[in-house]
């Protein structure tokens, strides 16, 4: 029988995974949170909006008589993951998260590690210092218990909300990013300090890596824990688990 998988995406991996079922002339399913006003095409059916939770993935999944769960969401996108998991057991559909290795501190990095948003919110509560605030726009307001400093914000869209900042700088911009450009941004700006979540990939590594070239500190998030689950990062993997492996049209 003939595969026919649900991507939960909103990632490069979830887009790459897209392209490798197209060429490999499979069909499937993507869905999109709805987060981001302009997402990226792609070659499969799409469906945008949740699915209203556990027991609605559920039914989505037998409904449509999908074969493979795979969940290639954002790492942080905790309550998403762990209803797959619990949808998947519910509908006994197979699922595999495609994922990113988590990024990990190297010889010149200077990192405080923290469990959570809370935790970097807390490490922010000190003078005034010009911070790189790379958590995403969903985080924003949560940061409001810090006014003192000066944030850099780099976000795909516009906030709907007004920032809860009252000296900073946004910055519409997609990855993948590079060394030097984001060199030239935080000498631009000035910074002093990065805060970022624990993402991992590389298309938005390089702040870390112009971190440690101008040796500042970041504050790292780390990911959430979820429950144990089947885990690949390559889409090789991925379209091995669903039993189609490379082929000679270079999937």
């Amino acid at each position: 029988m003939r595969p026919n998988p649900l991507i939960l995406g909103g990632t490069t991996e979830a887009t790459l995974l897209c392209k490798a079922l197209d060429q490999a002339g499979l069909k499937g399913t993507i869905s999109l949170a709805g987060r981001v006003a302009r997402p990226i095409r792609h070659p499969l059916a799409q469906r945008v909006g949740g699915f209203g939770g556990v027991e609605g993935l559920a039914r989505y999944l037998i409904d449509n008589k999908i074969t493979h769960l795979i969940d290639a969401t954002h790492p942080f996108a905790a309550r998403m993951s762990l209803n797959a998991v619990q949808a998947s057991k519910a509908a006994n559909i197979p699922l595999i998260a495609l994922t990113r290795a988590p990024w990990r501190a190297q010889e010149g990095d200077n990192w405080i590690t923290v469990p959570d948003i809370a935790s970097a919110v807390s490490a922010l509560d000190i003078p005034r210092e010009r911070i790189m605030l790379a958590v995403g726009r969903m985080h924003l307001q949560e940061f409001a218990p810090n006014p003192q400093h000066f944030y850099l914000l780099r976000l795909v869209d516009v906030p709907d909300a007004p920032l809860p900042f009252a000296d900073h700088v946004m910055v519409t911009d997609r990855g993948p990013f590079t060394l030097d450009g984001d060199l030239d941004l935080m000498r631009t700006h000035g910074i002093t300090r990065v805060v970022s979540k624990n993402s991992g990939g590389t298309g938005a590594q390089a702040k870390l890596l112009a971190a440690r070239k101008l040796r500042l500190p970041v504050v790292m998030i780390d990911r959430p824990a979820l429950p144990p689950r089947h885990e690949a990062i390559d889409v090789s993997t991925v379209m091995a688990w669903m039993g189609h492996g490379s082929t000679d049209r270079g999937v």
